[in-house]
């Protein structure tokens, strides 16, 4: 196992930006990294739903996710004053193990600090721990044993939920460092901290609406959809729980992240271009562009000038 370092705090679930022609647009990619950096992101998780990973092709993934690290590392190696980001990338969505082993194996090739497993693809017709903890096994016999490894219960094509029993697996192999945590349940969260506290497995929670609990139980940071909106308030929560604004400030990304339903990938390269400076198209390939209406855009308007307030009494 490699023994790289393994980020605390905010990841956000990076988007694809394409070009007029509907290509992937790596240069843009390129920009949207350097604006995590600048921003305060402590990791990324590339090549994710938001991703629209179900709508990339092989090529494009791999593509995707050796620039995101190469650029991250570029970035990393030119101004030493702050931490390198850690870098997470998925790329498995076929049905067959063999299939999954070459996609894993391509996405380890790309530089990324753990390849990240969708807990769906394992067992796909959900029969039982048992049968999922089988797959899993001939997937890690397949992978180099020094590339690190976690978990996303993403929700398509439907949300796998980890277990006791497979979360407890997984602490057993000593080979998995992060999981992207999609049950939305401070209670369940709460659960799996029980068993996770002491260990090197990091728990990232999703949700904004249970981001505070889940801190306050020992989770490791936020990595979501909102991150792409909000991620210096993301940085600054994550790092300062302590802070007596911590829970208001909390209650804020919790609101804010009803926005989450706003024609999102669509939604987010509006932002990016418009309000942030990282000019992209606002082509998608999960989303209709003409859905994002002029109603959905003075949303996203208002959510980035309530932000940039929040920024500013917070002083970062």
């Amino acid at each position: 196992m490699n023994e790289k370092h393994y980020a605390k705090g905010s990841y956000p679930t990076m988007i694809t930006p394409y070009r007029e022609d509907g290509s992937v647009d790596l240069e843009a990619a390129c920009r949207l990294v350097e604006w995590y950096w600048k921003n305060g992101c402590d990791g990324i998780f590339a090549v994710c739903q938001s991703s629209e990973i179900w709508y990339l092709d092989e090529e494009e993934r791999v593509s995707l996710a050796k620039t995101v690290c190469e650029k991250a590392a570029s970035l990393a190696e030119n101004d030493k004053s702050r931490a390198p980001m850690t870098i997470v990338a998925s790329g498995h969505v076929s049905d067959k193990a063999c299939d999954q082993i070459r996609e894993l194996n391509r996405i380890a090739e790309s530089g990324a600090d753990a390849v990240i497993l969708i807990t769906n693809r394992m067992d796909i017709e959900n029969t039982s721990d048992e049968n999922w903890i089988k797959d899993a096994e001939e997937l890690l016999k397949s992978l180099p044993e020094n590339v690190a490894l976690g978990l996303y219960e993403c929700p398509v094509p439907y949300k796998r939920l980890i277990t006791p029993k497979i979360l407890e697996w997984c602490l057993s192999t000593g080979r998995f460092r992060f999981i992207k945590d999609t049950c939305c349940d401070a209670e369940i969260i709460g659960k799996r901290m029980d068993i996770l506290r002491g260990t090197d497995l990091l728990l990232f929670n999703a949700n904004a609406q249970t981001l505070y609990p889940s801190m306050k139980s020992g989770a490791a940071g936020f990595c979501g959809i909102m991150a792409n909106f909000q991620p210096k308030i993301y940085a600054w929560l994550t790092h300062h729980m302590d802070d007596p604004r911590a829970s208001l400030v909390s209650s804020f990304l919790s609101i804010s992240a009803f926005a989450e339903g706003l024609s999102y990938p669509v939604s987010a390269k509006y932002n990016f271009s418009l309000n942030e400076g990282v000019p992209m198209t606002t082509l998608s390939r999960s989303c209709d562009p003409a859905k994002f209406d002029d109603y959905q855009k003075m949303c996203i308007n208002q959510l980035h000038e309530l932000s940039a307030e929040v920024c500013r009494q917070l002083e970062i």
